[in-house]
């Protein structure tokens, strides 16, 4: 028997089955458990969550005398009422990238502690919990519909310590931008946004200091991290309920085009759109991003020497999806304008991928920092076109990801 309570009447032994709000709302990384103490509880009490479904056949049942706020007389009606919050039937209305970017940033503390989580769990040998991992897709799915560039830029801000954590919230992310660039379905958005979440879950398994080694891996060390896809799939095939396209990209995101991928070697049609998905998405986050032995590459020219490997790497329209998804010029890209001023990119605008909102901040005129400015570079009475990209390495602004992100540094 399932019931709807409030949440002081909750106490040890009771079986939690789901609670009644946002996963950003609770402070667990799981959906249904047994509470086995009086700091679980008192966690919860001190939540914004107020009620919260139990299961009375799974766990104890409320006090005698005490009024329930509702019962369910079937697992389907609660199932239904849990599919309502899981099938993003919500309205989310657009929103700038200034207002997105402070959410986010909650929402990706929060998730590198989930896939932290899940990780330790997965070393553990316990089965991943494939609702909880939902239920952070759906966190994620909400921020990327509101406005796709905070969050895909701000888990960027990774350092090489959580690389492998955030890069999980990144590709999630960026799956669930591609998927809705592509025209899938809500149901396929959100199995692309689990895979990008679950694809990397073998390096669980992976020695810790041949992930972070900051040199060259020897062929051994080699052979061994490419064995993390296999093992990734092992693990998802132990839960409930493996969701099919999260186990493709696990085994097959490294696959590439020309057959050169590995595990299976596996060659143009051979590959599934999902996994063809998966390696746009892992590649970009990966040579973005900050790294053991190598510091990430500005956005825009990774993405312009991710398109000279299109022919042998990338299926080509996949990766011409993800551009549009981006943008030619993503957040965080340090460009040169027509004035010779140097912004960095705050969010793409409707009318051109070639005419983001930038922030200027620098005159190479007088080779000096000017007051910040804002332009919209879609504006009919704007005369400012980007010139080029600039390497942000030969400039060593310290406060480039301030200037875009507001923060000092990435807050997780």
């Amino acid at each position: 028997m399932l019931k709807k309570i409030n949440v002081q009447q909750l106490r040890p032994g009771m079986h939690l089955q789901e609670f009644c709000g946002s996963w950003m709302e609770h402070p667990f990384f799981r959906s249904s458990f047994v509470l086995s103490s009086a700091e679980e509880i008192a966690a919860i009490l001190a939540s914004s969550i107020t009620q919260v479904w139990i299961d009375c056949d799974k766990g104890l049942d409320v006090l005698a005398g005490e009024a329930v706020v509702s019962e369910a007389q079937s697992q389907a009606k609660v199932d239904d009422e849990v599919k309502q919050v899981a099938a993003g039937k919500r309205q989310i209305a657009p929103v700038g990238a200034a207002q997105e970017l402070e959410r986010a940033a909650k929402i990706c503390q929060r998730s590198k502690q989930a896939v932290l989580f899940m990780f330790e769990e997965a070393r553990m040998g316990n089965a991943v919990d494939v609702g909880g991992a939902k239920l952070l897709v759906e966190e994620i799915s909400d921020s990327v519909a509101r406005n796709p560039g905070a969050l895909i830029s701000l888990a960027r801000l990774k350092t090489a310590d959580d690389y492998t954590y955030m890069h999980s919230v990144a590709v999630c992310a960026m799956m669930v931008a591609l998927a809705k660039q592509l025209g899938l379905d809500e149901a396929q958005t959100r199995s692309a946004g689990l895979a990008g979440l679950l694809h990397d879950l073998g390096k669980a398994v992976m020695p810790v200091d041949v992930l972070n080694k900051p040199g060259k891996l020897t062929d051994a060390e080699f052979t061994l991290i490419k064995s993390h896809p296999v093992e990734g799939h092992k693990m998802l095939l132990c839960g409930d309920n493996a969701d099919p396209i999260a186990l493709e990209v696990g085994l097959h995101h490294h696959e590439k085009m020309d057959g050169s991928g590995y595990p299976d070697q596996l060659a143009g049609d051979q590959i599934s759109l999902w996994a063809r998905m998966g390696a746009v998405c892992d590649v970009y986050d990966a040579i973005t991003s900050n790294r053991p032995y190598k510091s990430g590459w500005d956005p825009a020219e990774s993405l312009r020497k991710m398109a000279e490997w299109t022919k042998g790497h990338f299926d080509p329209h996949v990766f011409q999806a993800f551009v549009k998804s981006m943008g030619i010029y993503p957040v965080g890209s340090l460009v040169r304008l027509t004035s010779g001023r140097l912004g960095v990119v705050m969010e793409q605008t409707a009318k051109s991928l070639t005419t983001p909102c930038v922030k200027v901040f620098f005159s190479t005129k007088s080779n000096m920092r000017i007051a910040p400015q804002l332009i919209d570079l879609s504006r009919a009475d704007t005369r400012e076109k980007i010139a080029a990209r600039e390497d942000p390495a030969q400039w060593n602004f310290p406060d480039i990801n301030e200037l875009w992100s507001g923060l000092p540094s990435a807050p997780w």
